[in-house]
């Protein structure tokens, strides 16, 4: 199959000058760009309309903001938040997407490791910044006088800089160049069963300040001349979902795997639509057969992380689905298992992709030693592991300590970080235990300072205000003591052993 981005021969097609504004606005100023369902009426934001706010934001920047400086954008699924990513990539600078539901720590350690100049935002997300950084009203921002020339920027030019999940530290920012999105074009087709056919719209629920939202669905869709739909849905819930579709006239959706449980759950059916993807944890058989009956079509998974992302997919129109397996590799992308080595294996090993996609990162952002360390001589390690069966690849587990909670990957280290600030503790572990609806809740084990009676709804309160709403312990075990290394490090691979027995009892 002859796939976007792609040359007939599966080599990647990037010209020596690109600029992802351009990619995005290369339609006729007439189509129909975004579908905006974020107030009481649909309203259709054309390509014209588009660029003119892009070119109202960049203008504003100009003078202000260098090439290569870094602007935050702390915006909800809206025509800004699209115009405030094009416009800072227009202008040569580097996007930092951030979530609104991060709260004053989470915010804090990203825009001062990223030194944001700015802040692109609305008066939701200036309360929340407070004096972190400047915050720039987006919609104060005029969209008159002519158009602001795209910067000359290569496809290896920094454009975004998307913070991960921190793990053993603090998030880390994965730096990507221009090329990104082209790296992102083939996987899309495949997983939307060749995304761009009459009458297709894209919407997600998840939120475009994560690589899954900004460049699995909110740019892809623009650059492939595909209206995308901006809904902003505070909570997901089956009803708001139909009534999403339902009013964006939405044929194409990326569905989390927590929504998909929960549209189950309610034992909710839509018709109408023609394709389903789905990534960031294997369906399993069940579930798949259930989208069959629930969507009257096969649900496409896709695979990769905020480093080198949509680099394995299914693709229903192409081949079936194997109940397991997130599915082949995408053309343009190597993907490996290789073993201690580095070498490629047919055994479990390390899923590994080798240098040369275009949507892997340049590097981590100020992190030499951790970009060392996530590649294996030519191949960058994901961190989980997998195993071929055939040409289609079975994920067999994480190798990180990431929880994954409702379609949210969660760091424990920061969560950890952020409970030993408060006076009641002594040390803790946070790991993820093992859930039925959001796959794993985020649980943590801690041992007070003496004297002390911090109780958990205290410290559960401490985090969220403090980290994002969605990542605190929804358990919280206090503990006399922790398991240790020598060296004085947690083990949280027998706090994850704990949580599981103790799900097991209660079954």
């Amino acid at each position: 199959m002859t796939l976007p981005g792609l040359q007939e021969d599966g080599s990647w097609d990037i010209p020596a000058r690109l600029n992802m504004a351009a990619q995005c606005l290369a339609q006729d100023d007439d189509r129909v760009a975004i579908i905006d369902l974020t107030g009481a009426d649909r309203r259709d934001v054309t390509y014209g309309a588009l660029a003119a706010m892009t070119d109202g934001l960049a203008r504003a920047m100009l003078g202000r903001i260098e090439a290569g400086d870094r602007v935050g954008v702390l915006l909800s699924q809206s025509p800004w938040c699209v115009a405030a990513h094009l416009a800072i990539w227009k202008i040569g600078a580097i996007s930092v997407p951030l979530f609104k539901l991060f709260k004053r720590d989470a915010l804090s350690s990203r825009v001062s490791d990223a030194g944001c100049a700015l802040v692109l935002t609305d008066a939701e997300g200036a309360a929340l910044l407070g004096d972190l950084a400047k915050p720039w009203m987006v919609e104060e921002v005029g969209v008159q006088g002519g158009a602001v020339p795209f910067a000359q920027t290569g496809p290896d030019d920094p454009a975004v800089l998307i913070y991960t999940s921190g793990t053993t530290g603090k998030p880390k920012g994965a730096l990507h160049g221009h090329r990104v999105l082209t790296g992102h074009l083939p996987g899309l087709s495949m997983s939307h069963d060749h995304l761009g056919q009459q009458g297709d719209c894209l919407w997600t629920p998840a939120d475009w300040a994560w690589i899954g939202g900004l460049f699995d669905v909110a740019m892809p869709a623009l650059a492939f001349g595909v209206p995308v739909v901006a809904a902003r849905m505070t909570k997901f819930s089956p009803e708001g979902c139909q009534d999403v579709i339902e009013r964006g006239d939405v044929r194409n959706v990326f569905f989390p795997p927590t929504a998909l449980r929960m549209l189950k759950a309610a034992d909710v059916s839509i018709s109408g639509l023609r394709s389903v993807a789905s990534g960031g944890e294997p369906l399993g058989a069940e579930m798949l057969a259930w989208g069959r009956q629930a969507f009257g079509l096969d649900i496409n998974e896709f695979y990769g992380q905020t480093e080198c992302n949509m680099v394995a997919s299914s693709c229903g129109t192409e081949f079936e689905a194997a109940p397991g397996c997130i599915g082949k590799a995408v053309p343009g992308h190597e993907v490996a298992v290789v073993d201690a080595a580095g070498q490629p294996t047919h055994d479990e090993g390390d899923v590994a992709i080798r240098r040369g996609s275009a949507s892997m990162m340049l590097r981590y952002w100020n992190r030499p030693d951790a970009t060392a360390e996530k590649y294996r001589g030519d191949w960058m390690l994901t961190g989980d592991r997998g195993i071929w069966e055939g040409d289609y690849l079975r994920f067999v587990g994480r190798e990180d300590d990431v929880i994954t909670s409702a379609g949210y990957r969660i760091g424990p280290a920061e969560i950890e970080d952020c409970l030993l600030t408060h006076d009641g503790v002594a040390t803790c572990g946070v790991v993820g235990k093992p859930d039925v609806l959001r796959t794993e809740v985020v649980k943590a084990y801690v041992v007070r300072k003496a004297g002390s009676d911090v109780t958990a709804d205290a410290l559960q309160a401490w985090v969220k205000e403090r980290l994002a709403s969605y990542s605190y312990p929804r358990e919280i075990e206090f503990l006399d003591a922790l398991p240790m290394t020598v060296t004085g490090k947690v083990i949280r691979r027998e706090l994850k052993r704990r949580a599981a027995l103790e799900l097991e009892k209660v079954t």
